[in-house]
């Protein structure tokens, strides 16, 4: 039996950065994951190049069953504290729109840094190693030949499970006596059907767009696929949605009210498609759909109020999403109320950690769940 300070399970973005936080404190870490390759979700991430933090990162724009929980961690462990490490590897980025930042080359840099990172503080990494059971007995945890005080679970969700994640993170929760929140997918593309599903006929078309879900609204683009919504406006909304909710977008945010009016007045013999701003796929589609056909000039006032209005708060019923296949992250989790927001330690479990995706903590699309990734995890690491 080999005998460590310390093992944590899933070597991700959480686990990778947990575990030689705690190895540079002089600690002796196993990080054990049942894939070959360490990183698969940075990988991919991005494009290929990893969005690995968010420069507006701020508690409000995470989801959670308490909004409270990650405002410690994120306070300690900031983006600019993530940029200077990333800095100190000489690792070009660029930031994108909306404070989103990427490595100008691959993400493959991201992960070389981390494992350099693991190496720094001596941590043994084993991979392509199936956990097995998990037992705790004379104030140890036992895994796999190994034994420790401490166990962090940073396996993430079940979201993208081609790059082997699953619900094990859950199952050991539970299995530990830890309340886990009803798990679902997030940021992820929604789908249509009956009346809506027209719309899937005009998949590759985007547009800018302001999608709504309840109170909740964000400004990006939207994408029509062979399914339904996605793009990340779409995205950004489906952590927020649920099923049998409506989905809201405003076509032309920009617009303001009475511009269509104005429209018939300087373009009397234009048709509706003709003056609306966006793709002509879609503006096609749409006037067909709001039943105005012919020169704006033959129409009265009313109709073309109301098509206005449409355009402006057109409702879609999705009747369901992809689903963890084309979900970036997991909503739910461990619940926050078994943890504690400052070292991220089960409270009825002394030595059992969860970090990470695991926890019922969803960022916003666009780096936010990478650096609640590194603050939750330099936060665990700091207390082992």
């Amino acid at each position: 039996m080999s005998e460590y300070d310390a093992i944590v399970l899933g070597a991700g973005a959480a686990g990778l950065f947990c575990a030689a936080t705690a190895g540079q404190r002089g600690k002796r870490v196993l990080l054990l994951d049942h894939n070959a390759e360490v990183g698969r979700k940075i990988l991919i991430s991005g494009g290929g190049r990893c969005n690995f933090t968010n420069i507006y990162t701020a508690p409000d724009r995470y989801l959670s069953a308490n909004p409270h929980f990650a405002k410690s961690a994120l306070a300690r462990y900031t983006p600019a504290d993530f940029i200077k490490l990333v800095d100190s590897y000489g690792i070009a980025w660029h930031e994108k729109t909306l404070g989103q930042l990427f490595c100008d080359g691959s993400a493959k840099q991201i992960v070389a840094m981390l494992l350099e990172e693991s190496a720094k503080g001596d941590v043994t990494i084993r991979l392509g190693t199936e956990t097995g059971a998990v037992e705790h007995r004379d104030g140890q945890f036992h895994v796999g030949g190994a034994s420790a005080p401490a166990l962090v679970i940073a396996t993430g969700g079940p979201s993208i499970p081609k790059l082997g994640a699953t619900s094990f993170a859950y199952e050991l929760a539970r299995q530990f006596g830890l309340k886990v929140v009803q798990p679902r997918p997030a940021l992820v593309p929604l789908t249509l059907s009956g009346e809506d599903a027209l719309f899937t006929e005009l998949s590759g078309v985007a547009t800018d767009v302001v999608a709504r879900c309840g109170k909740t609204a964000f400004r990006e683009a939207a994408l029509f696929t062979h399914r339904g919504l996605s793009g990340p406006a779409i995205l950004q909304v489906s952590s927020y949605w649920q099923r049998g909710e409506d989905v809201r977008i405003d076509y032309l945010p920009d617009q303001p009210h009475g511009w269509l009016l104005e429209a018939k007045r300087a373009q009397p013999r234009a048709p509706l498609r003709r003056v609306l701003p966006l793709p002509e796929r879609l503006a096609t589609t749409l006037a067909e759909r709001l039943g105005v056909v012919g020169e704006l000039g033959n129409q009265s006032d009313k109709v073309l109020r109301a098509a206005e209005a449409r355009l402006h708060d057109w409702h879609f019923a999705p009747n369901g999403s992809e689903g963890y296949a084309k979900a970036e992250v997991t909503a739910g989790g461990v619940s926050t109320a078994e943890l504690s927001s400052q070292t991220m330690e089960a409270k009825k479990m002394p030595g059992l950690y969860a970090i990470g995706e695991a926890v019922d903590v969803t960022g916003w699309l666009g780096g936010y769940n990478f650096q609640w990734a590194w603050a939750s995890a330099w936060a665990a690491g700091q207390a082992l």
